[in-house]
């Protein structure tokens, strides 16, 4: 859950931004997008072991 309080002096255009801030490091808004729709366990794993696979293939290139 994520919590924002307005603080003496800030106005409400700050606060959003420290809210829409807040929820975007607590990674809540590609949590909601990777459960819009059901993914079958085996396609998961794939997509998972293809993933670990690019990001190995990147760190070989450095």
């Amino acid at each position: 859950m994520v919590y924002v309080k307005k603080l003496p002096g800030q106005s409400d255009d700050q606060v959003i931004r420290n809210f829409s801030k807040k929820v975007m490091d607590a990674g809540i808004v590609q949590e909601a997008k990777r459960r819009k729709f059901y993914l079958k366990p085996s396609l998961a794993k794939k997509l998972k072991k293809k993933l670990k696979q690019e990001e190995a293939a990147r760190v070989k290139l450095f």
